[in-house]
């Protein structure tokens, strides 16, 4: 075989290639454009905030945050793992079912849908404050009565030195700022 042919075998192959994974692409299920509240099946649970509908739409729970630590005196509580587990008996809970309700803020920089989500009358969001599991998120903008709702839950699970609180942030109220969430050593 030349090395023309074998140049020539190559390149064939590489077209195939570069042509399959569009084909595949364009075959992939897309999220949808807009969402509208209602219930919904979810796919999987991605992490303690985020959930896969099976329509394809991204979830992040809106206005808490789990994913993170909550430092004081340079100690760490990581609460992403137990949060994970929580929100996946949540959803089994809820048959794979959840219903969502939206806010003003429709997505995040990243493109996932930020939503309240549900089972029956208790919001997942609200669950996850109480248990200790999430923290209200500073940067988000909440109407005033569900930012207030949060705030309250928080305080209950400090109080209570449940989840990240029981340790690392079972911080007197000294070491908090005027939102609850732990001061920064």
């Amino acid at each position: 075989m030349t090395t023309w042919s074998k140049g020539a075998i190559a390149v064939a192959l590489l077209v195939a290639g570069v042509l399959l994974r569009a084909w595949q692409e364009c075959r992939r299920p897309q999220p949808p454009e807009t969402l509208a509240e209602g219930l919904y099946h979810v796919e999987r649970v991605v992490d303690g905030v985020t959930l896969r509908l099976t329509n394809q739409a991204t979830i992040r729970l809106l206005g808490i945050d789990a994913s993170t630590t909550a430092p004081r005196r340079g100690s760490f509580a990581p609460i992403g793992p137990a949060a994970d587990a929580f929100t996946r008996r949540f959803v089994t809970g809820a048959g794979g079912h959840v219903r969502l309700r939206l806010d003003r803020e429709r997505l995040d920089r990243e493109g996932r849908y930020l939503a309240y989500v549900f089972d029956g009358d208790r919001m997942l969001n609200e669950e996850l404050l109480l248990a200790g599991l999430a923290r209200v998120e500073r940067e988000c903008r909440l109407s005033a009565s569900i930012k207030s709702r949060f705030l309250k839950l928080q305080a209950q699970a400090r109080q209570a030195r449940r989840g990240l609180w029981s340790t690392a942030s079972a911080a007197s109220d000294e070491d908090l700022t005027s939102s609850g969430e732990p001061a920064t050593p």
